[in-house]
């Protein structure tokens, strides 16, 4: 046992038994100081939460690696000290406040609001629960200087964050989050005003969300389609959370008259009940869906995760069976839809960009070069994405842009992955299908068979703890230190080190990496295509092994041979990774 360690943590944990934590807090941290099991302790205050690809997330609970009052206090306490330092020619500084669904989200909302108001900054504090992405394009709506939503997206009930955005509705990037975590570090309790200034903060809501479902409209491409199509036959679900209701008016908005909601999910509550974790990725989360898309003989499931933010579609594949749609394959579907629509429409000017994160499929690539579109690679986390937008303002159009983890972004009047627009956009895409005789999955072979095929798996190795911390990173270590030469059988060509900045070819020739900054993320391309992608979590205790296969696709007819050819290459892909 780490003696050194639990020393550490205790000195820390006794400082929260302070009169300026209130009574619940000390008792909390009271019983994990006299428990002989010291691993609560240490796993609550052997470090404090910091910013992450998805700002700040924990678990709920007491200690300074724990979300709880204190740590947004804190958070927000710094954030207004920032905000203040940074726009202090500014007459009044303002801030958008939302939160999801989630036990305590609504709590640390309106306690995020007290401190920013306490601070002299003007605050608009959502009503109740609203999406992720209008909390991003609240900020730019109403011209304010940062925002937070309280939301801790699509990880278990356990779990809430604290997303920070700046005043380009993007979440914070550097400089200004290291910035903001040096603020939040001079930050003692007792400097923390939760006592708020009411004439401070301003209650929003409809008329935001009128104006956000406005704009959402205006990205519909095929609005006749929609008018011959209005009856399509939708399930949607928001898994409890932020798209009951705004998923449902846009979807009407855009002229789809017959939704069927998963009435029993429409509930809000941040146990989740109806699920073991409200992740959309997760086949579980989206069986009540599908089980009413079979009742009703449905043409598309619809989803939503609890902040409203990533979508996940589904679809009757050539069996007739109901098959969820990957996160690579919805963003293959929706940039090769709008690429297509807009090449027909005459829309293309020659300025027209998209953006796919780095651990994204290849195929995107080949959609954007065979079309003549630029593609821009990016790291994970939306925040990446809206970096691209925001350097090519003025100069390029953004025209779409996503993720393997089921985030896709049709609009540059958000700077967030938006499942509002999304949602509304695939069943445009899915009616669009259908006026040309086809299916959502037919459409999808279609694209395998015109760019190529490949198969994308994601493993994601969880380590709790401070324990698990140590590994993820010794893991990443010792892959930095003896880079692989071969995958299944074939040759490794580059093996890129983002932390060092560096390419290093198949003949170890060594270039440098053109990154707006370093991640600890490594990369391995293989000559016949395939690619394997690893980095630790910002927001999880897990490192992530991303897989990709490439095979060959003639017809639709080859996509199940040529699945379980790549299924074969992608346990080889494992192996040679020790998973």
């Amino acid at each position: 046992m780490d003696l050194e360690l639990i020393k550490m943590v205790t000195e820390k944990a006794n400082g929260w038994l302070a009169p300026a934590y209130d009574e619940v807090t000390r008792s909390e941290v009271k019983s994990m100081l006299e428990s002989e099991d010291k691993t609560p302790l240490i796993d609550a205050f052997y470090k404090d939460l910091e910013f992450g690809t998805g700002g700040l997330r924990g678990i709920m609970g007491a200690g300074s690696n724990r979300m709880n009052i204190y740590t947004v206090g804190k958070a927000t306490q710094g954030m207004a000290d920032y905000l203040n330092e940074c726009f202090k020619d500014k007459e009044q500084i303002s801030v958008v406040v939302g939160h999801d669904c989630r036990n305590n989200s609504r709590l640390f909302a309106e306690v995020s609001a007290n401190i920013f108001s306490a601070n002299g900054i003007k605050v608009y504090l959502f009503e109740d629960l609203r999406p992720t992405p209008e909390i991003s394009f609240a900020i730019r709506h109403l011209g304010c200087q940062s925002g937070v939503n309280i939301t801790a997206s699509h990880n278990p009930k356990e779990y809430n964050g604290y997303k920070a955005y700046w005043e380009d509705g993007a979440q914070v990037l550097a400089p200004h989050d290291t910035a903001i975590i040096e603020h939040v570090d001079k930050v003692a309790v007792e400097d923390i005003k939760f006592v708020g200034n009411p004439a401070l903060i301003e209650v929003i809501g409809k008329e935001v969300d009128n104006v956000f479902l406005e704009q959402i409209h205006t990205l519909s491409i095929a609005p006749d389609v929609i008018a011959r199509h209005k009856d399509l036959k939708i399930v949607y679900t928001p898994i409890h959370g932020c798209g009951r209701d705004l998923i449902p008016a846009s979807l009407r908005r855009w002229g789809f008259e017959n939704i069927h909601c998963v009435e029993e999910q429409m509930i809000k509550d941040g146990n989740f009940p109806t699920v073991v974790s409200p992740n959309p990725e997760n086949p579980e989360a989206m069986t009540m869906a599908m089980n009413l898309a079979r009742e009703i003989d449905a043409e598309i499931v619809l989803a939503s995760d609890p902040d409203a933010d990533r979508i996940a579609i589904a679809c009757k594949n050539d069996k007739g069976d109901w098959a969820i749609i990957n996160g690579n394959q919805t963003c293959m579907i929706f940039l090769y839809y709008i690429i297509t629509q807009y090449n027909k429409l005459g829309k293309m000017t020659g300025k027209e960009f998209v953006v796919k994160t780095i651990v994204t499929t290849e195929v995107i690539k080949e959609i954007a070069q065979k079309n003549s579109i630029k593609m821009y690679d990016c790291y994970t986390g939306f925040k990446w994405i809206a970096k691209v937008i925001r350097d090519n303002e003025g100069i390029a159009k953004y025209i779409g842009g996503g993720e393997e983890s089921f985030g896709f972004l049709a609009e540059d009047f958000c700077r967030d992955k938006d499942a509002v627009s999304a949602c509304s956009l695939a069943a445009e895409i899915a009616a669009w299908a259908k006026d040309n005789g086809k299916t959502l999955y037919e459409m999808l072979m279609e694209i395998y068979v015109e760019y190529g095929f490949s198969k994308e798996i994601t493993v994601n190795v969880v380590k709790p703890g401070k324990s698990g911390a140590d590994e993820i990173r010794q893991m990443m270590e010792n892959f930095r230190t003896n880079p692989l030469k071969e995958m299944a059988g074939d040759k490794v060509v580059a093996y890129k080190d983002f932390k060092a900045l560096k390419q290093i070819d198949g003949d170890g020739n060594v270039t440098d990496i053109d990154m707006p900054e370093a991640s600890n993320v490594l990369q391995y391309f293989t000559a016949g295509g395939n690619k394997v992608s690893v980095r630790p979590s910002g927001t999880e205790p897990k490192i992530k092994f991303y897989m990709e296969a490439k095979g060959k696709m003639e017809c639709a007819a080859d996509y199940e041979a040529a699945s379980k050819a790549a299924d074969a290459v992608i346990a080889e892909m494992k192996s040679a990774m020790g998973i």
